[in-house]
């Protein structure tokens, strides 16, 4: 697997009005909400994006209801690591799986056009191997 870039960063909340104080009013950082619930910025200077994702929405994406799952320890951030192409995110899926880690969201198109997959990081970390097609027009 060859990783281009890191497409995404950010926290995993849990209370969005303490999130919002800490990361927006404490230090500055504008978000848009780009989604409810979900505010993001491309303009944090070397970050291609950096988003508060709320748990309940990571759960979702990740296992298709809003409750992390108890025997899985619970992120506190996520990641996404940007690969060469649509193929690579599918490619990269089956050298994890054959290197023994569990991958918990196979490749799949995401509804605003990315491609992703996710597993999680002995550290808890949510990890998205993941395709972002207009990110790689900017390199």
């Amino acid at each position: 697997m060859h990783v281009e870039f890191v497409a995404g960063f950010g926290p995993i909340t849990r209370d969005d009005a303490a999130a919002g104080t800490f990361w927006a009013d404490a230090l500055g950082i504008s978000f848009a909400e780009v989604a409810p619930g979900y505010f993001s910025t491309d303009e944090l200077p070397g970050a291609r994006a950096f988003a508060r994702w709320p748990l309940a929405q990571a759960a979702q994406a990740t296992f298709g209801r809003p409750e992390w799952p108890a025997d899985r320890p619970v992120p506190q951030a996520w990641i996404e690591l940007d690969v060469q192409s649509v193929q690579a995110v599918a490619d990269a899926v089956a050298e994890l799986r054959g290197a023994g880690h569990d991958v918990l969201v196979d490749a799949h198109d995401e509804p605003w056009g990315q491609t992703s997959a996710r597993l999680q990081s002995p550290e808890g970390l949510l990890v998205g191997i993941t395709y972002t097609p207009w990110m790689h027009r900017e390199t």
